[in-house]
């Protein structure tokens, strides 16, 4: 997820952009309620149009401090973990730059928003880091508003002195085998971002009547589902999933769940914070094959640490008995979930009317290597699994967002080097977009950090020149009317935002999210 993302996912106004030596665009990111220009001469806040605005119209309104004539002009296209993280690297370092972050969304904070499980609130406090970042007088958020259609690449690469890319990786992979469009079958991305409120999946509407459901995958997105799918709905109805999800979720029938990978233990992609969550899932226990990790239990000591210590855990899990507490609760479970190794899917089984997924076809694999460069190979021998309920969960890839990209499309990846485009002065990239769909937010900090530290250290040199000055958001705003968009500004998510935590307080909920952009943009845009 994600993304991310399952990820994934791009965004006021700033600087000033001369017309005819008269009129300049207010330089707050804070978007004027009418639009506005600001008179060279008298300083009177003036509608598009030239209409001079009420006396106090603009009360109220947050006013930066003034920049310098050529402070970096620096615009960021995403609004998820990566594009936050670098805007907060790049105005900490630079007292003057200003930043400019674009989204296609309504809404901001991509992945932490449509890829955090809504059972792990703790991980969406970095929403708080990041909405300190768009308050500043020096940010500005532009939602609502798609690169590579609203306005292009090379658009923004004029307007600005550098561009950084940010937007995730929101392409589902596919899984390439026959039976994968059959109704039942899934992709991870969209079952997250159905469940998490993404409005692209509003309308996917899981069948979940099947006893048992298959997740072709072993990594944290794969557990994520297995666990929403398993989950006491007491838990989930504290959480910020969405109405729909919750109430299909309510009705339905899933007991079982298979998570399964083409490798062994020693290659599972989930961490053990995920693991110890499913082990101890209310109502559920797992199933664990003894001869999976036969033998395991001695080559622990040779891992990396963070690998050791989920390799305990598992063969701990599997090989001993467990403790009176888990056993009881264990005895006592009706739902489970298990983990089948060295399989890869083959086909997808239909009904006998051909109308829907009945099951999957594994091919038996075999491992050459060891460790992380341990590559699966068939056997020729193949497993059946039945099952109504199938999620392709192998991972998601960006796409290019211009023609001009250098993009790498086999790895998903824009051509980088430390985050600097290839042949491109002047353009980076962070995030998934960069390094491909892994890690987990803390990666993406640090990956970002980066970024936002080779784009401060070309200004530095001068191989990035601010010596002309560039008119940021004000011609990008302009672009924006002529074709007419209206961007949300972060002060408007703020009121969506306010709008969503008031339904779910009055059902329990930290939040109910809105589903419908539309509907986002009727609050407003009354």
């Amino acid at each position: 997820m994600a993304p991310g993302c399952l990820c994934g996912f791009r965004p006021g106004v700033g600087g000033a952009h001369a017309r005819g030596g008269a009129l300049t665009r207010h330089p707050s990111h804070s978007m004027f309620p009418h639009g506005g220009w600001v008179c060279g001469l008298s300083r009177r806040l003036l509608t598009p149009g030239g209409r001079a605005l009420p006396a106090g119209a603009a009360q109220g309104v947050r006013r930066p401090l003034s920049s310098a004539p050529h402070a970096p002009q620096i615009c960021i296209v995403g609004s998820g973990p990566a594009g936050f993280y670098t805007a907060q690297h790049l105005l900490k370092h630079h007292p003057q730059a200003r930043v400019d972050i674009y989204e296609k969304l309504p809404v901001p904070f991509g992945l932490v928003r449509f890829g955090v499980a809504p059972d792990h609130p703790e991980v969406k406090n970095v929403i708080n880091t990041f909405t300190q970042t768009a308050l500043s007088e020096r940010c500005g958020f532009f939602g609502n508003v798609t690169v590579g259609g609203d306005v292009t690449l090379e658009e923004l690469q004029s307007a600005y002195h550098a561009v950084v890319l940010s937007y995730g990786a929101e392409e589902k992979r596919e899984l390439g085998i026959p039976g994968e469009e059959l109704p039942g079958v899934y992709s991870a991305r969209d079952f997250v971002g159905w469940y998490n409120g993404l409005p692209d999946n509003r309308h996917l509407c899981p069948d979940l009547s099947s006893d048992t459901a298959v997740i072709l995958g072993q990594g944290n997105v794969a557990v994520d589902i297995a666990r929403i799918l398993l989950s006491p709905l007491e838990l989930l109805r504290r959480t910020d999933v969405t109405r729909t999800a919750l109430d299909s979720l309510t009705h339905s029938r899933v007991r079982r769940v298979w998570l399964v990978g083409r490798r062994g233990p020693l290659q599972v992609a989930f961490t053990i914070k995920e693991l110890r969550e499913m082990l101890h899932l209310p109502g559920t226990r797992p199933r664990l094959d003894p001869s999976d990790f036969q033998g395991l239990e001695d080559i622990t000591k040779d891992l990396p640490r963070p690998r050791k210590r989920l390799t305990e855990l598992l063969v701990k899990s599997a090989l001993r008995e467990p403790g009176e507490k888990d056993a009881a609760h264990w005895a006592q479970a009706e739902r489970q979930w298990g983990l089948r190794f060295l399989r890869s899917p083959q086909a997808v089984l239909s009904s006998e009317d051909g109308g829907r997924a009945a099951g999957v076809r594994l091919s038996v694999t075999r491992l050459e290597g060891a460790g992380e460069a341990a590559v699966a190979f068939p056997t020729g021998r193949v497993e059946d699994i039945p099952c109504g309920l199938i999620f392709s969960s192998i991972g998601y890839r960006s796409l290019p967002i211009s023609p001009a990209l250098p993009f790498l499309a086999r790895q998903g990846v824009i051509a980088n080097s430390m985050g600097r485009v290839q042949e491109s002065p002047g353009l980076y990239c962070s995030g998934w977009v960069k390094r491909g769909p892994t890690g987990v937010i803390t990666t993406t900090m640090a990956d970002s950090f980066d970024t936002a530290q080779a784009v401060l250290e070309d200004i530095n040199s001068g191989v990035l020149s601010c010596s002309d000055p560039r008119a940021g958001a004000a011609a990008v705003r302009d672009l924006l009317l002529l074709r007419g968009v209206r961007p949300v500004s972060f002060s408007d998510w703020e009121k969506i935002d306010a709008a969503e935590t008031a339904r779910g307080v009055a059902v329990g909920k930290p939040r109910e999210k809105i589903l419908d952009p539309e509907e986002m943009l009727r609050l407003v845009r009354p």
